[in-house]
């Protein structure tokens, strides 16, 4: 298994239901990640409703308390990103993925041809945690719950199955509802670490874990979609 501490997203859904005990300078519990690649990372934090002038000023994510928000802004996602690869980054530790909330009724959030976004939502409020994915073919989303593949025989898909992400149901052909739920039973408590590693398998995608927990990324002000 990976170092948790140092590499891979497995340890972001290890996390993921903790209770945060405390106050960090960071973020650990209820991180909803949203990667992109084919794009520049200031236009896509723009298109999420990022201030360019805030982006510019550099500001880290230790300094979100300091900030002011703009009155215009109204409710804000405070989100650190970074970039590995290929892929640009963004965590949020709010109820949900701000690019979740928005790709379907903000514009500008659009998926579009040539860029691949992958989304894990943790949904902490109503509504149960998503997979979103746009693979950047033809401008189109598809989503799965926690613990189900998109169904496409994708790629992604591929990895969400060979880390144990997709569990059966009986409606697979193979298990009935009695051997499905207590497989559930058995290993729901690892559902989210299973879909962070499989994403973070198909991606190559490494967020070093101490660093986000320190918080000295870089700090980016989102509003939340008014939807």
């Amino acid at each position: 298994m990976r170092d948790q501490r140092g590499s891979g997203l497995r340890w972001i859904g290890e996390h993921a239901y903790q209770d945060a005990k405390g106050r960090m300078p960071g973020m650990l519990h209820g991180i909803s990640l949203t990667a992109a690649r084919g794009v520049d990372m200031d236009e896509f934090l723009v298109r999420l409703g990022a201030d360019p002038e805030q982006l510019a000023c550099g500001d880290l994510y230790t300094e979100r308390h300091d900030l002011a928000v703009p009155a215009d802004m109204g409710d804000v996602s405070r989100a650190m990103y970074g970039t590995c690869g290929s892929w640009l980054y963004v965590l949020e530790d709010t109820w949900a993925a701000t690019w979740s909330l928005g790709f379907r009724e903000v514009p500008e959030m659009d998926p579009l041809v040539g860029e691949e976004i992958i989304c894990l939502t943790l949904n902490l409020g109503p509504g149960p945690s998503r997979i979103l994915h746009a693979p950047g073919d033809d401008g189109r989303t598809w989503q799965a719950e926690f613990a189900e593949s998109t169904g496409r025989n994708s790629q992604l898909d591929i990895a969400l199955h060979a880390a144990g992400a997709v569990f059966p149901t009986a409606y697979d052909g193979k298990h009935t509802q009695e051997e499905a739920s207590r497989y559930f039973e058995e290993h729901h408590r690892d559902i989210s670490a299973r879909v962070f590693g499989g994403v973070g398998d198909y991606c190559g995608l490494t967020i070093d874990r101490g660093v986000v927990e320190a918080g000295t990324l870089p700090l980016v002000l989102l509003p939340v979609p008014q939807l």
